[in-house]
């Protein structure tokens, strides 16, 4: 069996929707798959999952969160090599700068995608949402 984190950081409860979307479609598929908050997630549990979905909204100036997310995936970048992993998340503003910019971070750490990332601009929608459920599909 498959078994999938699901790390996430959320402000508004909106990236937290879409985490909850990710599990539901690993579990669908099969997998185990854990709920975890950023700052309870670190370098040393990387090993314990087949597949990561890191959930995290832009901040600021399409930024990662700077005080329990960035320093937690700062952690464990080093670690991602040859994982599989997707991202996800919401915003406000911008046009997605965040998300490239993360998944640039991803490739060059020499993480596997699995699937590509999802936005959603503020609360995720149905749509968003069924996407999500397709990302932790992909993990699972």
């Amino acid at each position: 069996m498959s078994k999938v984190a699901v790390v996430f950081w959320s402000g508004t409860g909106n990236t937290e929707a879409m985490a909850q979307a990710v599990v539901e479609g690993a579990k669908d598929k099969g997998a185990e798959a854990d709920l975890i908050t950023a700052s309870d997630f670190s370098r040393d549990r990387v090993k314990d999952y087949n597949g990561i979905a890191f959930g995290c909204p832009a901040m600021g100036a399409e930024v990662l969160e700077e005080i329990e997310f960035e320093p937690m995936f700062t952690d464990v970048e080093g670690a991602l090599a040859g994982k599989r992993i997707a991202l996800f998340g919401s915003y406000g503003w911008g046009d997605g700068q965040w998300m490239r910019d993360w998944e640039e971070r991803c490739e060059q750490a020499g993480a596997v995608m699995a699937c590509g990332s999802v936005m959603a601009n503020n609360a995720p929608d149905e749509a968003a949402l069924e996407e999500c459920r397709a990302l932790g599909a992909a993990l699972a």
